[in-house]
C-alpha cells in the first residue's frame, strides 16, 4: 500500500481508495507474474548454465520494476546443493512478491468484500514458511510450490495470483467508475454529482497553475448518508484532503507532513467561518520525519448555493499547496520568512501561484538577474530584501510571480521570462543605488544645517543674547549629529550588500567627521560669556562659518549631481560636480587663512580671560578641522564618481 493509501486509511476513509487501489492491484499483478517468471528462469539457468537464457530485461520494464539489478539475477544464479540455489537479491525478490500479493488484496478490503478474508487466508497458507533464505538462497521445491499452476498439487502463489486477477477484473466492472468533470467517482446519487461538479469547478479553474506537476487527483463516492471527496493534492507523503458532505455541513480532514503548510492551508479559509479543531501530530515512520500533522475543519453552509460556492472555493485552493514548502524555502533565500509567507498568501489570493516561479528557476533566476544587473559586484549571501529594501523586494517578487505565470501560460520561451526579470530588476536596482545616495545627501544636509546655524548665531549674537542663543544651538546640533551617526550605521549595514553600498559607507564615515567637528565647534561656542565675543573676534569667526556653510552646500550639490553621472550622462552634471569639488578644495585653503586671522585677533585685541580665549581658539580650530574633513570627503566622492565613469 502506498503512503497516500496509508494516510487515507489512517483517516478511516478506505472506501475512497478503491479506484486507485484497483489500479495498484493490477500493476502489482503484472509485477508478481514477472517475479515468479524470474525465479523460474533463474533456476533453469542454474540447472543448465551452458544453455541460452533471457535476463527478462524487457519484461521488467514492461511491468514497471525500476531496479535494474534484477537483470543480473538469472546470469548470476548458481546451484549450490541438490535442491538449493543461490540467487542475487533472492530475499528482496520474495519480500517484494509478498507485498505485491498484499496490494492485490487491498481493493477487496476497501470494498469490504468477503473475498478479502479468503484471499488473505490463502496467502497465509502458501507463505507459512519463508520462501527464500536469509542468505539469498531458495530451494527448488519452494520455487515449484510458488510457481505451480496445477491445482491438483495443492494451492500455490501462482494459482492465487490468477484467481485474484480474475476477481479484480470483476470488481472493476462492478463499481462502474465514471468521471464527473475529471473526478473519478462511483456509487453517487444524482444530487451528489452537482456537488462534486462544484468542487471540480474550483479545482479546474486553478488546475493549470500546477504546470504539468503531478497531483490533484480526485475521487468521490457515497457511503451511507455522506458524500465523500478525496484529493491527493501533490506527491508528498501524507498530503491528503478528505471531505465529508452531509446535508449542508462540510467537514474536511487535512493531513500534511509540514506543519507550516497546514497552517497556511487553514489561513486560506480565514474569511469563510471554518471551525478548526486543534492540530494533531501523529507518528508513522513511513513518512518523512516519522510524523505527520492532521486537522479537521467544519463549515456549515447556509443553503445549497452557499454549499456549492464553498466547495468551489475549496477546490480552487488546492493547487497552491503543491510544492508549497519548496517555494517557501526558496523565497526565504531572498526575503525574510515572514515576507516569504506573505508573498505565498498573496499569490494564492490572486490566483497566481508559485509553481511557475519554481519552474522558471526560483531564487537562482533572481540571483542570476542580480549579478547581471549589478555587473557581478554583489557580495555572496546578500538577500534581495537587503539590497533593494523590504518593500521594493516584495514588489519585485510579485512582478516575478505574475510574469512567470503569464509566461508559462502563454508558452513564452524561458529565456524571455529571464530577460523580463533582468529588465524589471534594473529599475529597482537603480532605485536602490539612488537610495544609497539619499543617505549621503541626508547626511550632507545635516552638515549644512549645523554650519548655517553656527553662522546665523555668530551674525546675530550680541551682548546678553550670545549665551542663550548658542546653548539652544548646542542642543540642536547634538540631535543633528546623532541623526548623522544613525545614517552612518545604516550605511554600514548596507555595506554588506555590494561594492556600491560599501563605497557609500566609506563616504559617510569620512563625512561624519564634518558633523562631529561642527558639533564640537558649537559646544565650545556655548561656553562663551556674552561679553567675550568682541567685534574684532566675531567677524573672522563669521567669515570662517560662512566658508563652512558654502563648503557644505557645495558638497551637497556634488552629491546631487553625482546621481546623474555616468559615461553617457549629461556633461553639465559632470561639470557642475567637478566645480563643486574644486570649490570645496579652495574653501579648505581659505579656512586656514581665516582661522589664523581669528588667532591674530585674539592676540592683538582686548585682553580676555585665558579661558574665553581658549574657547574661541578651539571653536575656530574645530571649524577649520570641519573644512579639512569636508575636503577629504569631497576627494573621496570625486574618486568614486570618476571611477564609476571609467568602469561604465
Amino acid at each position: 500500500m502506498s503512503n497516500k493509501a496509508r494516510i487515507v486509511a489512517a483517516l478511516g476513509e478506505s472506501p475512497l481508495l478503491l479506484p486507485s487501489l484497483l489500479n495498484e492491484a493490477l500493476a502489482a499483478n503484472d509485477r508478481a507474474k514477472y517475479r515468479l517468471t524470474l525465479l523460474q528462469t533463474a533456476k533453469s539457468h542454474a540447472d543448465s548454465p551452458d544453455a541460452a537464457f533471457s535476463d527478462l530485461h524487457a519484461e521488467r520494464l514492461a511491468c514497471g520494476v525500476a531496479d535494474a539489478s534484477y537483470d543480473d539475477v538469472v546470469a548470476e544464479s548458481v546451484r549450490c546443493g541438490p535442491d538449493n540455489y543461490a540467487m542475487p537479491h533472492a530475499r528482496a525478490l520474495c519480500s517484494a512478491l509478498h507485498d505485491d500479493l498484499l496490494a492485490m488484496i487491498a481493493p477487496f478490503e476497501a470494498a469490504q468484500k468477503p473475498e478479502a478474508d479468503l484471499f488473505t487466508q490463502r496467502l497465509q497458507g502458501v507463505s507459512g514458511a519463508p520462501w527464500c533464505g536469509e542468505d539469498d538462497t531458495v530451494t527448488g521445491t519452494d520455487i515449484a510450490a510458488l510457481t505451480s499452476g496445477n491445482p491438483v498439487g495443492g494451492d500455490s502463489l501462482h494459482l492465487l495470483i490468477m484467481e485474484m486477477h480474475k476477481t479484480l477484473n470483476s470488481l472493476q466492472a462492478e463499481i462502474a467508475t465514471e468521471s464527473v468533470d475529471g473526478a473519478l467517482t462511483y456509487g453517487l446519487r444524482s444530487d451528489d454529482r452537482a456537488l462534486v461538479a462544484a468542487f471540480m469547478k474550483g479545482l479546474n479553474r486553478t488546475h493549470a497553475l500546477k504546470f504539468e506537476h503531478p497531483g490533484l487527483g480526485t475521487t468521490a463516492t457515497r457511503i451511507d448518508r455522506k458524500l465523500i471527496i478525496q484529493n491527493d493534492i501533490g506527491t508528498t507523503d501524507a498530503h491528503v484532503l478528505v471531505i465529508h458532505i452531509e446535508g449542508n455541513r462540510v467537514t474536511m480532514t487535512y493531513s500534511d507532513n509540514h506543519l507550516l503548510r497546514l497552517l497556511f492551508f487553514q489561513g486560506m479559509f480565514a474569511d469563510r467561518g471554518v471551525d478548526w479543531t486543534d492540530v494533531r501530530s501523529l507518528t508513522d515512520q513511513a513518512f518523512e520525519g516519522g510524523v505527520y500533522h492532521l486537522c479537521v475543519g467544519t463549515y456549515q453552509a447556509r443553503n445549497k448555493g452557499d454549499l456549492k460556492d464553498y466547495l468551489s472555493h475549496l477546490g480552487s485552493r488546492l493547487v497552491f499547496m503543491i510544492d508549497w514548502n519548496r517555494a517557501r524555502k526558496r523565497l526565504q533565500r531572498l526575503v525574510p520568512k515572514k515576507d516569504a509567507l506573505a508573498l505565498l498568501s498573496w499569490s494564492a489570493e490572486n490566483d497566481i501561484g508559485h509553481m511557475a516561479f519554481l519552474k522558471a528557476g526560483g531564487e537562482r533566476m533572481i540571483f542570476d538577474a542580480l549579478q547581471f544587473v549589478a555587473g557581478g559586484t554583489l557580495t555572496y549571501g546578500v538577500t534581495l530584501a537587503e539590497l533593494l529594501g523590504k518593500d521594493a523586494a516584495i514588489a519585485y517578487l510579485r512582478f516575478i510571480f505574475r510574469t512567470c505565470a503569464r509566461g508559462f501560460r502563454d508558452k513564452r520561451p524561458l529565456a524571455m521570462i529571464h530577460d523580463q526579470a533582468r529588465v524589471e530588476l534594473s529599475g529597482y536596482f537603480r532605485n536602490a543605488q539612488q537610495n544609497l545616495l539619499d543617505l549621503a545627501s541626508n547626511h550632507a544636509a545635516l552638515a549644512v544645517e549645523i554650519a548655517t546655524r553656527i553662522r546665523d548665531g555668530l551674525l546675530t549674537s550680541s551682548g546678553s543674547e550670545t549665551l542663550p542663543s548658542f546653548e539652544q544651538l548646542g542642543r540642536r546640533a547634538k540631535e543633528w549629529e546623532h541623526k548623522a551617526d544613525e545614517l552612518v550605521i545604516r550605511a554600514r549595514e548596507f555595506a554588506k550588500q555590494s561594492e556600491q553600498a560599501d563605497a557609500i559607507r566609506q563616504l559617510l564615515e569620512a563625512a561624519d567627521d564634518i558633523t562631529d567637528e561642527l558639533e564640537e565647534a558649537v559646544f565650545h561656542l556655548t561656553l562663551l560669556k556674552p561679553e567675550a565675543l568682541e567685534e574684532e573676534i566675531r567677524l573672522p569667526l563669521v567669515a570662517l562659518a560662512r566658508l563652512l556653510v558654502e563648503g557644505t552646500q557645495e558638497y551637497l550639490k556634488a552629491i546631487e549631481n553625482a546621481r546623474g553621472i555616468h559615461r553617457s550622462g549629461s556633461p553639465d552634471d559632470r561639470h557642475d560636480f567637478l566645480e563643486s569639488i574644486h570649490r570645496i578644495i579652495v574653501i579648505e585653503q581659505e579656512s586656514d587663512t581665516v582661522e589664523r586671522a581669528v588667532r591674530k585677533a585674539l592676540l592683538v585685541g582686548t585682553m580676555l580671560d585665558y579661558r574665553q580665549t581658549l574657547v574661541i581658539a578651539e571653536s575656530a580650530k574645530k571649524l577649520e578641522s570641519a573644512a579639512d574633513a569636508l575636503m577629504h570627503t569631497g576627494m573621496i566622492l570625486r574618486d568614486q564618481i570618476l571611477g564609476r565613469i571609467m568602469e561604465s
